[in-house]
């Protein structure tokens, strides 16, 4: 080692593990981590690649520190985002303790009670756990946190790029400031991520609440790559009737999945990974090879995902799983050789997360694109016309190859849905509280700094009338009887919207949950299998299926994601530049000069709106799901008279010209600067504002306020359209 290299600090256990394990040296991220831990007295945030250590760089000194100084309580408390990542730390870090006296413990919901009670008997180490367990340690536990956290050193903060910009993220926000009531001093942070661009926002989202600086190390992010993305046409009705083999798309990923040992395929959608699976598997059937296929999602039972898990962590058996989002996360899946992907991610972020899962050990990441969509015909409009999926996954792709760009932190300035729990969840603990005590102790938690006493007071008015909230005679605040019902059931502690799916049952094992159940006698795919429903129990709402063979329908249907303005921005440029890119196979290269002809022939070259046959005007905004959106808005509610909408999507509006003509059009958009529309009046009164779980419990003018302010960009657009 180095004189640079701070091997020789580490803890002598530490450093037997290292040498058991036969490491020949620390990563960089290590080492860095290291050197910020052992000197400084800063937060850490430390973004690399993933399989680049991570877990080990922040635990490593973290350890070390706390094996010289014990603490007196728990001393790391550790945060994931997923329970599987929890429970596949959890055997990382035991590897790692064996030889000391530092217990790991894990807490969430699939966790048995006689662990949990270990831990509260004596309360010792590293604790692993879910925002949602937090919070119910933070209501049910509220005399014993002196206890469990009074000497708390360390928070980790796992992949955190899932946590910032959604409730979630906030909510740990929340309760790293409430546990601050109840540790000696405040304790390091540390963020871990694989996918983040400018430093700024997460640095400053990690240190929210706090007085410590963050030091976020630079460190090399040259990572080797194989790419290549080819393009399909499919048949509008791609079903049953036609067999897999007979798709070119399904032959494709058949065919460069089974060459490699290990093989990821990622979709957008659970539906498609049911799709994709039972597709494979069928041309398996017919070609007679082993049937290795598994699916991956967050409607599986856990041991169909658990078992998806442990075939790819087989170094034995060859193993293809078709995965949602569920694996894009630091899950240990062994050396995975070859990452798919089924049409384009919707954003950089989440591409980089699934092309880092390829790639262990000094091998490239390698990731293979399908690209489908509908062959166009003489009737098709003109943007049905544009291979949207295609341009899309060249945007992102170069956008990282070219920038290394990354979709910035989205900033929320009024979670309301978030400040109706916690204000439930910090009455809770405390039984009651004057209004001004609550509202102190609420307002001062980081994602409320933009809620103004005001606000918080309407709130308060409006729970009392639910009864939420209830008033005694010495003036303070108690749970109500109607919010007793929300905050003492279970999912009270999750701020993402409750599954109300139906559970599927073959006989008494369970296989996962669907949202809407199908009639007895119809089939449909669940967890890489197909199913005949038997008997539908709505009361308990529960499916009891029997197993099939063959093809049957996809019970879930996939979301859009949001995407961000600078990829639609660059998909404009895919699409009028003449640059061929290396990675494209021969039908993608086709089908882009194809698209780039007809770009050219219809005026999308100089025009921003086209007409397309009559009265019909084609608006190509290339401005992300957000600004696109307000654009919509603000057609329907300003040009109403000139333009009526037909159809929309992030990448174009299409609409029927009423009166006037395009250059009118063009100057109505261009005159919402002048006209100074405020968000609001975007927003119709009779509209469903109802998005965030909470939202049902707050005034209506609070959540119009609140979308106006964080689903809508009049500024963005009016700046936009300045240029068309």
């Amino acid at each position: 080692m180095s004189a640079e290299n701070p091997f020789h600090r580490l803890a002598p256990f530490i450093q037997e593990y290292i040498y058991d394990n036969q490491w020949t040296e620390l990563r960089d991220g290590q080492v860095a981590a290291c050197k910020v831990l052992f000197d400084t007295d800063a937060h850490l945030l430390l973004a690399t690649g993933t399989a680049s250590g991570k877990t080990e760089a922040a635990f490593l000194p973290v350890l070390t520190l706390l094996h010289e100084h014990p603490a007196n309580s728990i001393g790391v408390l550790y945060i994931g985002p997923t329970k599987a990542l929890i429970n596949d730390q959890f055997f990382r870090l035991e590897g790692l303790l064996k030889k000391a006296n530092i217990p790991v413990w894990h807490w969430h919901g699939d966790v048995g009670q006689s662990h949990k009670q270990k831990l509260l008997k004596r309360p010792f180490g590293v604790l692993q756990i879910t925002p949602e367990s937090l919070e119910s340690l933070l209501i049910n536990r509220s005399h014993e946190l002196i206890r469990l956290f009074g000497d708390l050193r360390f928070v980790v903060i796992d992949e955190i790029h899932v946590f910032m910009s959604a409730d979630r993220g906030r909510q740990i926000l929340c309760q790293l400031k409430r546990l601050e009531r109840f540790v000696s001093q405040e304790p390091r942070r540390i963020g871990l991520s694989a996918t983040l661009g400018d430093y700024a926002a997460p640095k400053a989202w990690l240190q929210a609440g706090s007085k410590r600086e963050v030091v976020c190390p630079e460190l090399s992010s040259q990572r080797q790559v194989r790419l290549f993305l080819e393009h399909f046409y499919v048949e509008e009705q791609d079903n049953e009737n036609i067999p897999a083999s007979n798709i070119p798309y399904v032959h494709f990923l058949y065919e460069h999945s089974r060459v490699r040992s290990k093989s990821l395929i990622f979709a957008n959608s659970r539906g498609e990974t049911e799709k994709v699976i039972g597709s494979l598997r069928q041309i398996a059937q017919r070609e007679g090879t082993p049937d290795i296929y598994h699916v991956h999602h967050g409607s599986i039972a856990a041991p169909f995902r658990e078992a998806a898990e442990n075939a790819m962590r087989d170094p034995y058996q060859p193993a293809v799983t078709a995965a949602t989002v569920t694996l894009e996360l630091g899950i240990d899946l062994g050396q995975l050789e070859r990452v798919l992907q089924l049409q384009a991610p919707y954003s950089v972020a989440s591409f980089l997360q699934r092309l880092g899962r390829s790639g262990r050990r000094g091998a490239p990441s390698e990731m293979w694109f399908a690209c489908t969509e509908g062959k166009p015909t003489a009737e098709t409009s003109l943007p049905a016309q544009l291979p949207w999926s295609l341009l899309q996954a060249i945007a992102i792709i170069q956008l990282y190859l070219e920038e290394q760009w990354v979709e910035p932190i989205t900033a929320v300035r009024y979670p309301f849905s978030l400040l109706y729990h916690q204000t439930m969840s910090i009455l809770a603990a405390a039984s009651e509280l004057s209004p001004a005590a609550l509202a102190e102790r609420t307002l001062t938690l980081p994602p409320f700094r933009h809620i103004t006493q005001d606000d918080y007071k309407d709130l308060l008015r409006h729970l009392l009338e639910l009864d939420h909230l209830h008033m005694v005679e010495e003036g303070k605040l108690i749970i109500g009887l109607a919010g007793e019902k929300v905050v003492r059931n279970f999912r009270f502690y999750a701020v993402f919207p409750d599954d109300e799916a139906f559970q599927v049952k073959n006989e008494a094992k369970e296989i996962g949950s669907i949202m809407a159940p199908p009639p007895p006698g119809e089939r449909f795919a669940l967890a890489g299998r197909s199913w005949e429903v038997l008997e539908v129990d709505v009361k308990r709402k529960v499916i009891f299926v029997k197993q099939i063979q063959g093809k049957a329908r996809i019970a879930w249907m996939g979301s859009q994601g949001n995407i961000h303005l600078k990829i639609l921005q660059r998909m404009r440029q895919v699409l009028l530049e003449q640059k061929i890119y290396r990675y494209l196979g021969d039908g993608a290269i086709e089908r882009l000069q194809s698209a780039r002809l007809l770009a050219q022939q219809s005026g999308l070259e100089q025009h921003h709106l086209v007409l397309s046959g009559g009265n019909t005007v084609c608006i190509f905004p290339w401005l992300g799901t957000v600004t696109s959106r307000t654009l919509a808005r603000y057609l329907e509610a300003c040009c109403h008279e000139t333009i009526q909408i037909e159809d929309c999507s992030p990448y174009y509006i299409k609409s029927h010209l009423r009166r006037g003509d395009l250059q009118s059009l063009l100057q109505e958009l261009k005159a919402i600067r002048q006209r100074g529309i405020p968000e609001e009046s975007l927003v119709a009164d009779d509209e469903n504002l109802q998005i965030e779980k909470y939202d049902e419990f707050i005034p209506r003018h609070l959540l119009r306020k609140a979308f106006a302010a964080d689903h809508l960009r009049v500024d963005e657009l009016a700046t936009a359209i300045a240029d068309w």
